[in-house]
C-alpha cells in the first residue's frame, strides 16, 4: 500500500467531525490490525506553505497516475493511523521519487 493515493474517511484534527478525502500510504499494512500510517492530501493550496508541504499539480510528473481531481498538497503535518480496512478506494499511486521525497521530509520533521 506504500506510496498508494487512496480516500479514507479523515477526522478533523480536532475530532468534531470527518470528511472523505483522499490521502497518501506512508507504510503498508502493519501488525494483525493493518495498521496503515496515512498523510492528508487536501486541494486548498495555501499561501503559507510548511516545509513539510509537498504541491502536487499539473505540473508535477505525478499528477495523472496520483488519480487527484485538481492540484493538491501532501500535509506531512497532519498524519493519522487507522486500519487498513477503512480505506473506500484507491485513487492512484505515487513514483519512487515522490516516496523519497515524502520520506525527506518526514526524516526532518522528526529529526527537528
Amino acid at each position: 500500500m506504500k506510496g498508494k493515493v487512496v480516500l479514507i474517511r479523515f477526522p478533523f484534527d480536532d475530532l468534531s467531525s470527518i470528511k472523505v478525502r483522499p490521502a497518501v500510504c506512508l507504510t503498508n499494512a502493519i501488525g494483525t490490525n493493518q495498521h496503515i500510517i496515512f498523510a492528508l492530501i487536501t486541494s486548498p493550496i495555501s499561501v503559507n506553505l510548511l516545509d513539510t508541504d509537498i504541491i502536487i499539480d499539473s505540473t508535477n510528473p505525478d499528477f495523472t497516475s496520483s488519480g487527484l481531481h485538481q492540484a493538491s498538497i501532501i500535509r506531512l503535518d497532519h498524519l493519522i493511523t487507522l486500519r487498513k480496512s477503512i480505506i473506500l478506494r484507491e485513487l492512484g499511486s505515487f513514483s519512487e521519487n515522490t516516496q523519497k521525497l515524502i520520506a525527506e521530509k518526514l526524516c526532518n520533521l522528526l529529526n527537528n
